[in-house]
């Protein structure tokens, strides 16, 4: 299949990744077309299918990508700490998870409302890198609570608390608001460390 004129792999493939993305969050998935996700690229609608498969692929492609570069962020910003400090893990959790999201607010809102318009098979994959990234949250608190730093009876159910908490900062905050990103990390480490204090 020829290409769209003036149409290029590494330009147009990114393209119609933030298109998709765009118009997801924006309309939701099931109100979106190729066709829609098309014309906001600038390509002719059948252009689309040298990209992605369609549009179950390109939606499943967008969450898994957005759950694996958030674990490898993690795991890259857990490997500069030290050493069996579980405070000081649970801090970096904190400002970590916040940080990371709102840059990334398009992302998360997908991530987040359209699990429902994943296929089974595709969903599996989504849900499993989503408990891994809890997991780790988890493991955190385990580790306070066996070094009686944290008091906290079921440190699954807290894990996926937090996260739930620190995930509704994108629903809220604004660049240009009255508190600043520091800020607001600052508040929720607050609320994060009173939560689960011995």
């Amino acid at each position: 299949m020829a290409r769209t004129q003036g149409s290029h792999s590494d330009i147009t493939g990114p393209r119609v990744r933030e298109a998709a993305l765009r118009l997801f969050a924006r309309h939701g998935y099931a109100a979106v077309s190729m066709r829609q996700i098309a014309a906001e690229v600038g390509v002719q609608a059948g252009a689309l299918y040298n990209y992605t498969r369609d549009k179950q692929s390109l939606l499943f492609d967008l969450m898994r990508t957005h759950l694996e570069d958030l674990l490898a962020a993690w795991e890259a910003e857990a490997g500069r700490l030290p050493a069996g400090d579980a405070r000081a893990a649970l801090e970096a959790f904190t400002r970590f998870h916040i940080r990371f999201n709102t840059r990334r607010a398009e992302a998360v809102f997908v991530s987040y409302m359209e699990l429902r318009s994943l296929e089974p098979a595709n969903f599996a994959v989504i849900e499993g890198l989503r408990r891994d990234y809890e997991t780790r949250l988890e493991a955190i608190l385990r580790h306070g609570v066996a070094e009686g730093a944290f008091a906290v009876a079921e440190p699954r159910i807290a894990a996926m608390a937090l996260i739930s908490m620190l995930t509704g900062v994108n629903t809220w905050f604004r660049a240009r608001g009255r508190l600043s990103l520091a800020q607001v990390e600052a508040l929720y480490w607050d609320m994060v460390r009173k939560a689960v204090a011995a």
